[in-house]
């Protein structure tokens, strides 16, 4: 072990301990560029606790081509509350004709969602983390069980640059949907009306409904597969 791992693994320990805000506080302390990725759900809670640190932190969304018509107007109604430029990234339009010509709008029903999933979020969000030296996640333990172990701060070397380090920060892999919900109303934060309707975690939109009483809010994504798939790629570490 490196002494530079050796001190992530003393860092991740104290910072198990502190709080969303107070990790979100020390990242942007840490790093210029950084940059919160924002999933257009209660993810937005990110964005709240950071504008208290850093008004202009950097924020962007990947915008897949099919997502619901209500994150779409999610997305703008943040952009607006919160004042901010949010960098909506798009997949590459080659990329997206190709596999539409060959397999067509839902080959994902058939195979798995891997390949359409890498085409429309994982390509684009490597790019844009080539760009940038950190970045902040919404990911929580409770999410899911390839969720479960997630560390506060961690070395991305699935995105990282050649030779360079990424570094991952998830400030709120230790609070509940509860917690993160209690916060968003009492800030009044705003949040996507898909959420009234069932909708927990929110992807695609062939690729997401609702959850019934009791499942892991993930299993209303690609539900047609294994539990131990539940992740598009964006995280892929958690089931590795």
């Amino acid at each position: 072990m490196t002494d530079n791992q050796i001190n992530l693994v003393d860092l991740e320990a104290k910072l198990q301990q502190e709080s969303p805000q107070k990790i979100i506080k020390y990242a942007l302390n840490e790093f210029e560029n950084i940059a919160i990725s924002f999933s257009g759900a209660e993810d937005v809670a990110l964005i709240e606790m950071a504008r208290n640190y850093r008004p202009d932190v950097q924020v962007f969304c990947l915008d897949t081509g099919r997502l619901h018509a209500e994150t779409y107007r999610f997305i703008e109604k943040v952009r607006k509350h919160y004042g901010i430029a949010i960098d909506v990234i798009s997949p590459d339009g080659d990329a997206v004709r190709k596999l539409v010509q060959e397999k067509g709008l839902f080959s994902f029903y058939e195979d798995d969602h891997k390949e359409c999933c890498g085409i429309r979020k994982i390509e684009p969000l490597r790019k844009k983390l080539l760009t940038v030296d950190a970045w902040i996640t919404g990911q929580r333990k409770d999410q899911s069980p390839t969720r479960a172990e997630i560390p506060v701060i961690q070395d991305d070397k699935l995105f990282a640059r050649p030779g360079e380090k990424l570094t991952k920060f998830n400030p709120l892999a230790n609070w509940s949907s509860k917690e993160v919900w209690d916060y968003i109303r009492l800030c009044e934060v705003p949040y996507n009306e898909l959420h009234e309707r069932g909708f927990i975690s929110i992807g695609c939109e062939p690729c997401t409904r609702p959850v019934a009483p009791g499942q892991h809010e993930r299993e209303g994504r690609w539900w047609w597969e294994e539990a131990t798939k539940k992740e598009c790629g964006l995280h892929a570490g958690n089931v590795n």
